[in-house]
């Protein structure tokens, strides 16, 4: 007859029960359920076999962070050796416990049959809720504070991390980015059409739209404008041919005149829209060092935009990191990969690596065969990013050279190096870069 014992994790400490009966209770979950609200009910079915109290808050977070991760604490290993049946009884009982990872892990240490489903979980909601009348010393009130402070420490050690590399900061930038794109595009359009009921020649002569409302906010009434002003326009279309073109145009338009007010509105609207363009550029250069910061080789590797484009659909840099190649060569492209899948037809080669210059430079016949060799030097570089101490671009640089060397065999033949060999040369640069970055920080402490 199997016994069934249950290991419960509280916020103060390991607990483990044994279950009476549990032939008899396993046949019937209907009444351990009708059963685990009544406590004189509930109190008949476990008893208490011991119960190991956490020695202070660290040592209670250190625990909680390894069962999180179905690891067995030292702590829990030791509890379980002492209070656990002997080895020759342990073949003939079940482990209860609430995670399937724990419980896989505990099997390999104990060889113990761990069950995490069935009667199992009704009864930890039992333990759960009745464990300060179950264990002698314990209160609510104390457990309270155990919960609170366990959960505060836990919570605050999960977003505990080097504020320069914070990626989160990176998916905010590139999303606020590509929306000014299409605000900034819309807002151009709109100048556009509003400025040319006045001035209608001067859409085809200046195409940047940049360039276009910069224009627009120093013309303002082109009645008024005359040569004197030549060279400031000369100095923002940067080009005496298309300043001399618009000239010529003021003379021979078909713009109608233009009021004060509507004017003073026009100039308003251009003011903010270069405004916008400005603080785009300013954006870009924060998404380029913050990338510098938290993923310099993935930066290196393809542009800041594309590696930051990549971090945003994973999520974070660590999923990135833990994405296979063949989820990065298409991440992105989910939608075309369902529908391929789903009508049998082609799967797509890319997703949102298309967009970096190495799949451009290849030809159509290569584009295939080089996105999934950028894919694969992406899943390393992300994965260097994400879990190294100190990050420096040197692996970054050589992966980037590997493509380039991989996109020359594919137009001439020519045979590139070994990657053993880049990796080992690239090793060492490595850690001479490493080495300068900590007597820096030495010198500036």
């Amino acid at each position: 007859m199997s016994k069934l014992y249950i290991l419960f994790e509280h916020a103060s400490g390991y607990a483990l029960f044994r279950v009476r009966e549990f032939e008899e209770i396993g046949m019937n979950i209907p009444q351990v359920e009708a059963s685990v609200v009544d406590l004189s009910k509930f109190a008949t079915v476990v008893k208490l076999v011991a119960f190991h109290p956490f020695q202070s808050g660290i040592n209670a977070l250190d625990n909680i962070n390894s069962v999180s991760e179905g690891l067995v604490h030292d702590d829990l290993r030791t509890f379980l050796d002492t209070n656990l049946p002997k080895e020759k009884k342990r073949a003939k009982m079940i482990l209860g416990v609430a995670d399937s990872r724990v419980a896989s892990s505990i099997n390999e240490l104990f060889s113990v049959t761990c069950q995490h489903t069935g009667v199992v979980p009704e009864l930890l909601r039992g333990l759960r809720l009745h464990f300060p009348n179950l264990v002698k010393g314990l209160t609510d009130q104390n457990q309270s504070k155990a919960q609170l402070g366990l959960g505060h420490a836990y919570s605050r050690a999960k977003v505990k991390f080097n504020v320069n590399r914070v990626d989160n900061m990176i998916i905010q930038s590139i999303a606020l980015l590509d929306q000014l794109d299409k605000d900034i595009n819309t807002f151009s359009m709109r100048i556009r059409e509003w400025y040319g009921y006045h001035f209608p020649e001067l859409i085809k002569i200046i195409t940047d739209n940049y360039t276009y409302a910069r224009a627009v906010h120093l013309i303002k009434n082109r009645k008024d404008f005359s040569m004197d002003r030549q060279e400031e326009l000369e100095a923002i279309t940067m080009d005496s041919g298309k300043t001399a073109a618009v000239f010529e145009a003021m003379k021979t338009t078909i713009g109608m005149d233009i009021s004060p007010i509507d004017l003073i509105n026009i100039e308003s609207f251009a003011n903010r829209v270069i405004h916008l363009f400005d603080y785009r550029k300013s954006l870009q250069e924060y998404l380029k060092s913050k990338m510098g910061q938290v993923a310099p080789n993935l930066a290196m590797l393809i542009v800041e935009q594309v590696g930051a484009r990549l971090i945003a659909h994973a999520g974070s840099l660590t999923n990135l990191a833990k994405y296979p190649a063949s989820t990065i060569q298409i991440l992105g492209a989910e939608k075309a990969l369902f529908r391929a899948l789903k009508t049998k037809g082609n799967t797509p080669k890319y997703g949102l690596i298309y967009h970096s210059s190495h799949i451009g430079k290849a030809n159509t016949q290569n584009k295939g065969r080089i996105s999934r060799y950028l894919a694969n030097k992406c899943a390393i570089a992300s994965r260097i990013d994400c879990f190294s101490d100190i990050p420096t671009a040197v692996f970054g640089d050589h992966l980037k050279q590997q493509v380039s060397d991989r996109l020359t065999f594919y137009d001439n033949g020519e045979l590139p190096p070994k990657n053993v060999d880049v990796m080992k040369i690239t090793l060492e640069e490595a850690e001479v870069e490493r080495e300068q970055i900590l007597v820096k920080e030495k010198k500036t402490a």
